[in-house]
């Protein structure tokens, strides 16, 4: 008994410790909302994510539905994250190399560029759709890693680099398009405010200093003004993030930035993407025939991150490989290149909640929800077709210098 009882445990901290734990609980979680927010449960279900929740700050007071402020306050923890992930790969890793960014930098570009222009072209002649053109430009990193694990034991090291580049871009260019084209009415004093907690945060940075709860205690004053401004809350956690030092150069086996992320990477995985997960995925689908799929918002969405992802990044990525401005990825073929650039139309969570911030409508947001699970199921399911057997064997050194020439 006591043996079972070690391999279960032992099972268990080999699960959690996977990089695609994360996609495969954030699946399960949305499957669930999907289940709750339909039949005896529905009304809890749509009571719960609109839950009133006030908050009172001195004289002011704000209130907000449940689900938005999973968007506004849980979601900046992820936002940290990313702004995190961003500074340590510019610094030290693969995006500190030239040569190496150039690929996944352009193959990102269009990844993001060719969705927005399926989601124009079929929403074309149809204005109040147009604020949702960003929406099939984003890139579940979470679920993309998740189903490039699971497709195969004999995944090239580099191809997973390759879609995490491609990913780590993406975020960015998300980071920015919610920033620009996201943001509310601003108002001048909270962003002077604003203004005035970044420099802090570059002041703090250039100084040296190494408390951590520095950073986080200008970070819910950068909040603050954030959400007063009419920019979205989400951007200081990308500023906090950035601003929270590598290296402590007193001490070389200090790193705040990387102790902060070991720390909030579990929380963020375990906690806040599945807790997003389940306030956002939740489609009522009483009513909702298979003609819905049709309708020009959902089909914009849905071919926009199943088609328009290929286009982008194969296409890209063919092209500057086939002019010499690039090589593939050591180790890889076409064939693996095209499976990811199919599984980079997981655009599960930047997806969503880029919908929920471009559409106020019921309608248009449950339309918006149906694209983006439609098309995230069609990335993943052809996506791990294509690179599992694309990955069915190892691949010899030969064949990847083979590849790499072509």
């Amino acid at each position: 008994m006591a043996t079972k009882q070690k391999t279960l445990t032992r099972r268990l901290k080999k699960f959690f410790k996977a990089e695609s734990t994360g996609g495969i609980l954030m699946i399960a979680t949305a499957i669930i909302a999907m289940i709750v927010a339909n039949g005896m449960t529905a009304e809890w279900y749509q009571h719960f994510v609109k839950t009133p929740i006030s908050f009172e700050f001195g004289n002011a007071s704000v209130s907000e539905p449940l689900k938005q402020w999973v968007k506004d306050i849980l979601m900046v923890f992820f936002f940290l994250l990313v702004g995190m992930e961003l500074k340590r790969e510019m610094l030290e890793g693969f995006l500190s190399d030239r040569k190496q960014i150039l690929l996944p930098l352009f193959a990102a570009i269009g990844g993001m560029a060719a969705p927005a222009a399926v989601f124009l072209l079929i929403n074309q002649g149809m204005p109040e759709h147009y604020n949702g053109w960003a929406i099939p430009s984003a890139t579940d990193i979470a679920f993309a890693v998740c189903i490039l694990m699971l497709a195969g034991k004999y995944i090239p090291p580099a191809l997973k680099i390759f879609l995490l580049a491609i990913a780590i871009f993406d975020d960015l260019g998300a980071i920015l398009v919610i920033a620009f084209f996201y943001s509310g009415t601003l108002a001048i004093t909270p962003l002077l405010m604003v203004a005035a907690c970044t420099a802090l945060l570059f002041l703090l940075n250039k100084f040296r200093v190494m408390a951590i709860s520095i950073y986080l205690a200008v970070g819910v004053l950068l909040w603050f003004c954030l959400y007063r401004s009419g920019i979205h809350t989400t951007i200081g956690g990308v500023l906090v993030g950035m601003a929270i030092p590598l290296r402590d150069p007193d001490d070389e086996s200090n790193s705040p930035l990387n102790t902060c992320m070991h720390f909030l990477h579990p929380w963020v995985s375990f906690l806040v993407l599945p807790i997003f997960a389940f306030t956002t995925a939740g489609i009522n689908l009483t009513g909702i025939a298979l003609s819905s799929l049709l309708e020009p918002l959902v089909l914009g969405v849905a071919l926009g991150l199943f088609i328009g992802k290929q286009i982008g990044i194969f296409g890209t990525s063919f092209l500057l490989v086939k002019c010499g401005f690039a090589t593939l990825p050591e180790g890889t073929n076409w064939r693996q290149v095209y499976g990811v650039s199919i599984i980079a139309g997981i655009g599960f969570t930047m997806s969503l909640f880029i919908g929920m911030l471009a559409f106020d409508s019921q309608q248009m947001q449950e339309q918006m929800k149906l694209g983006v699970i439609a098309g995230s199921i069609l990335a993943t399911a052809i996506g791990w077709v294509v690179l599992r057997g694309a990955t069915s064997k190892p691949i010899n050194a030969a064949q990847g210098m083979t590849c790499n020439k072509t």
